[in-house]
């Protein structure tokens, strides 16, 4: 050991060692899915190799990593994962959104939902009722329509990453049709206005009578996991209540965003909660 490993080594005995050992978990999860070579994250983390293999062997001991036995690449382990869900453990989305949907239905007097997204479908997660009769394309809780049916589903398409949305435009496409709903230009323009808007509304539509309003609820990242949803009759939304609508939607949407936890499995596969299977 020259010189130069013997001071970092000193070193790692006091505050440096934890912001080393962060660097390199900070590096891990900013890596590939296929993990990382010593070397590659000691170039990352600005440390010598023999240094970054100390830190990584503390962090196997303690269960935060692990190293693949054929590649002998290291990564993040699945104990880490757990440990980071049980800190966002403050509620899952549909706790989370339960106050905004009672808060909501409540003020304005109408229906709320709470949908997210599940493959190439929203899904109903949650739902406060309004005094009014309405119809809506979800159903109940549990009930699911392609993304880009009905202003929840819309909010979450068109809040996507580019790379998804076009994904889901291409495969949902044909089954919009099948709802007389939308031909590829006219659903891009909506989305385009959602998008611009930062909502999505509808005074007319395939349910005679209808009208909804939506909001897409986003992660830290900026990206569409689920929507905020208004159902009620026509006359209901119309241009001069709509902006306070809007408004109340949107202050609640944030809310709960600033409560995700990333890791609750709601965001990744809510079907199972309904025991229906992802596509």
């Amino acid at each position: 050991m020259n010189s130069t490993d013997r001071n970092e080594e000193v070193k790692e005995v006091g505050v440096g060692a934890v912001s080393r050992l962060f660097a390199v978990l900070r590096s891990l999860g900013n890596g590939s899915g296929d993990g990382e070579r010593v070397t590659q994250l000691a170039q990352q983390v600005g440390l010598s190799q023999p240094t970054t293999h100390r830190l990584l062997r503390s962090l196997m001991e303690e269960g935060m990593v692990e190293q693949d036995q054929r590649s002998k690449r290291y990564r993040l382990s699945l104990e880490f994962f757990a440990l980071a869900a049980n800190a966002g453990k403050a509620g899952n989305l549909r706790e989370l959104a339960r106050p905004s949907l009672l808060r909501l239905s409540a003020s304005l007097g109408d229906s709320l939902f709470l949908l997210a997204r599940s493959g190439f479908d929203a899904i109903c997660l949650d739902r406060s009722e309004g005094p009014y009769p309405i119809r809506t394309f979800t159903g109940d809780i549990g009930g699911r329509v392609a993304l880009g049916v009905g202003q929840g589903s819309l909010a979450i398409l068109a809040f996507l990453p580019e790379d998804e949305r076009e994904t889901v435009i291409h495969y949902n496409l044909p089954r919009l049709r099948d709802f007389h709903l939308y031909d590829e230009v006219f659903l891009r323009s909506e989305v385009d206005n959602v998008r611009r808007l930062g909502y999505a509304a509808r005074n007319t539509g395939v349910l005679p009578g209808m009208a909804g309003l939506a909001v897409p609820i986003l992660d830290r990242e900026g990206r569409a996991v689920a929507a905020l949803s208004v159902a009620t009759i026509s006359d209901r939304l119309n241009p001069e209540r709509m902006p306070t609508v809007v408004e109340m939607l949107k202050r609640e949407a944030l809310t709960i965003s600033a409560r995700i936890n990333p890791f609750d499995p709601l965001l990744r596969r809510p079907s199972q909660v309904f025991g229906q299977q992802e596509l």
